[in-house]
C-alpha cells in the first residue's frame, strides 16, 4: 500500500518519514495506521507509535503526539498568561488541535478565546481522534471558533486582544504567510495596550533564518521582544523557539517573586511549566543569541 510521506522497510513495516528539510529528516514506525486523507488545505496522517503514542502529522510534519504535547502547550499558554497576569481576551491563530486553548482555559480570569483556524477539517478531526488534547475546550462557552484565514482575519477584525498566540505549523508551505512582517504588523495592531504576541518560531537549528527575520520584525514593532526555548522530544532537531513580543516591560521581564505568587495563587498543577523555568527559558545559548542580536 502506498502512502504519502511513508515508506516500507525490508521487513514490511510501514514508517512515517518527516522531512524537515531536503537534507534532514526523522522517522516514526507506524505500529497502527489510524487515518490518512487530504483536505483542501492539508494532508493529514494519524498513527500509533510505541514510544510516542498517537501521533498527528500534517503535510509531512509532526504536529502533536500524546507523549509530550503538554510541553509545547503549557509553555505557549502559561508563559504569556502568568507574565501578563490579567488576561481577559485571547486569540489563537492555528491551534486546531485545541491544546493551547485547553491550557488557557485553566486561567479563570480569561473571558474569551477566539480560535482562528483555516481548516475546519482539522478541528473536526481533532475532536474525533485526539479528544484528550482539547479536553472539551472546543465546547467551552468562552470559546469562539472562526474558520478563516488567519492573515485575513487579523487584517479585518475589529476585535482587540490581550494576547495573540500564533500556534502554527512549521514555517514552510501554507504556514509561511504567518511568519511575515505584514502579518506581525497586523497582529500588533490588534493587541490592546500592554498586550503580548507569542509565536511558534520553529527549530532554531533547522530554521535559523526564520528566527532571525522574526526577531528583526519584532524589534521594528515592539518595545520589548525576545525568544524563549523549549525542547519537545517528538520535534527532533534541537531547541524550539517561541517568540515573545510586547510593549509591556513588566510582562517581558516579570519579577520572579511575582511569577511565583501568581503561580501559587492559581493552584494549577503542571507537568512542565514552573515559574523558575519561565524565567530560565529566556536564557538562550550563544548561537541563538547571535541570531536575535
Amino acid at each position: 500500500m502506498s502512502h504519502r510521506f511513508c515508506f516500507t522497510d525490508d521487513q514490511g513495516q510501514l514508517w512515517f518519514k518527516e522531512a524537515l528539510t531536503e537534507s534532514v529528516g526523522n522517522c516514526f514506525r507506524i505500529d497502527e495506521l489510524i487515518y490518512e486523507d487530504s483536505s483542501d488545505h492539508h494532508h493529514i496522517i494519524l498513527f500509533e507509535n510505541e514510544t510516542h503514542g498517537r501521533v498527528l502529522a500534517m503535510d509531512g510534519l509532526v504536529q502533536v503526539s500524546r507523549s509530550d504535547e503538554f510541553v509545547y502547550h503549557e509553555m505557549v499558554a502559561h508563559v504569556p498568561a502568568f507574565a501578563h497576569g490579567q488576561l481577559k481576551s485571547v486569540a489563537v491563530v492555528g491551534g486546531g488541535d485545541g491544546g493551547a486553548m485547553r491550557e488557557l482555559l485553566r486561567h479563570t480570569g480569561i473571558e474569551t478565546i477566539t480560535l482562528i483556524e483555516i481548516d475546519k477539517d482539522v478541528v473536526d478531526f481533532s475532536r474525533k481522534w485526539l479528544p484528550e488534547v482539547s479536553n472539551g475546550s472546543f465546547d467551552d462557552p468562552r470559546v469562539e471558533i472562526v474558520i478563516a484565514d488567519g492573515v485575513e482575519y487579523m487584517k479585518t477584525t475589529d476585535k482587540r486582544f490581550d494576547l495573540i498566540i500564533i500556534d502554527s505549523s512549521d514555517p514552510v508551505g501554507p504556514s509561511a504567510v504567518l511568519f511575515t512582517p505584514e502579518f506581525y504588523a497586523s497582529c500588533k495592531d490588534k493587541l490592546k495596550d500592554n498586550g503580548i504576541l507569542v509565536t511558534q518560531n520553529g527549530l532554531a537549528s533547522i530554521y535559523p533564518d526564520v528566527v532571525r527575520d522574526s526577531s528583526r520584525c519584532f524589534a521594528d514593532l515592539f518595545a520589548h521582544q525576545g525568544f524563549y526555548a523549549i525542547t519537545v522530544p517528538t520535534f527532533s532537531g534541537g531547541i524550539m523557539t517561541l517568540g515573545f513580543a510586547t510593549d509591556n516591560a513588566t510582562a517581558f521581564s516579570p519579577d520572579p517573586a511575582e511569577l511565583h505568587a501568581r503561580f501559587q495563587s492559581s493552584g494549577l498543577p503542571m507537568r512542565y511549566y514552573t515559574p523558575d523555568l519561565h524565567v530560565g527559558a529566556f536564557a538562550l545559548p550563544a548561537d541563538i543569541q547571535a541570531l536575535v542580536a
